[in-house]
């Protein structure tokens, strides 16, 4: 089941406006161009950023997501005709034979029931071609990124056009390692409304996730470094065997 913050109709309206820098996802176009990927299933796609990022550089894209109202305003967006939109969980795949299988930002994480991520990956291999890469990150856990997440560092005001000024705020409420959770709010000027959306997502260790990979059939390509956040996170290239030669 989706977050609120994602399957609120209000709220999946106003995600991207409250998270306007999407720089993150620059490193996962130059990825999809240095290995010449031309079809690319994006899990977990929210409101389609990267999947119309890609969209419009003439890449073949599949964007999956299980939050419909996050889905919709993907599918409002200005070229999302382009773009191949699944309302659903990474269980619901069809066989599509893509070369590359992103999972962007905290999707990976937020996958926290063991048996739902072997399932993901497995589903993941099962949608690449033989040879293709999926490529996800996941926050290292020894950085204790949850320690910041208070409201005083996160409290900000926005102005967003049609809707007029939101507060929203994190706030951690329960640290039981490898699990973190956490509770977003949002206040709407216009008519006092709040809304919150609560949040969890494991922290899995570097050794953890190339165990979990190596189960799936995958063989670990590489761990990188997330260019904007240098030494926070693990980035995991991870290649479907290539098929028998016969």
């Amino acid at each position: 089941m989706a977050d609120e913050c994602f399957g609120h109709p209000r709220l999946a309206a106003i995600y991207d406006p409250l998270d306007p820098d999407r720089s993150d996802l620059d490193a996962y176009v130059r990825m999809v161009e240095e290995f010449e990927a031309r079809r690319v299933l994006d899990i977990g796609c929210g409101t389609g950023v990267l999947a119309l990022l890609l969209a419009d550089r003439g890449i073949d894209v599949v964007g999956m997501d299980p939050a419909e109202a996050s889905v919709d305003v993907a599918r409002s967006k200005p070229g999302s005709g382009r773009v191949r939109w699944i309302c659903g969980e990474a269980a619901a795949l069809p066989a599509l034979q893509v070369d590359l299988v992103t999972m962007t930002a905290n999707v990976a994480q937020a996958i926290v029931d063991p048996a739902s991520w072997q399932q993901t990956l497995r589903r993941s291999r099962e949608a690449l071609r033989p040879g293709g890469l999926l490529i996800f990150e996941t926050r290292d856990p020894a950085r204790r990124a949850w320690e910041g997440w208070k409201r005083e560092s996160s409290y900000s005001v926005t102005d967003i056009p049609g809707v007029g000024p939101v507060e929203s705020w994190l706030q951690v409420t329960d640290v039981s390692l490898p699990l973190v959770t956490f509770r977003s709010t949002y206040v709407f000027a216009a008519d006092g409304q709040v809304l919150t959306s609560d949040s969890t997502l494991r922290f899995r260790g570097r050794q953890e996730v190339e165990a979990d990979l190596l189960a799936q059939g995958f063989a670990i390509h590489g761990v990188r470094d997330a260019p904007d956040r240098p030494g926070r996170e693990f980035v995991f290239l991870a290649r479907c065997p290539a098929a028998p030669s016969v």
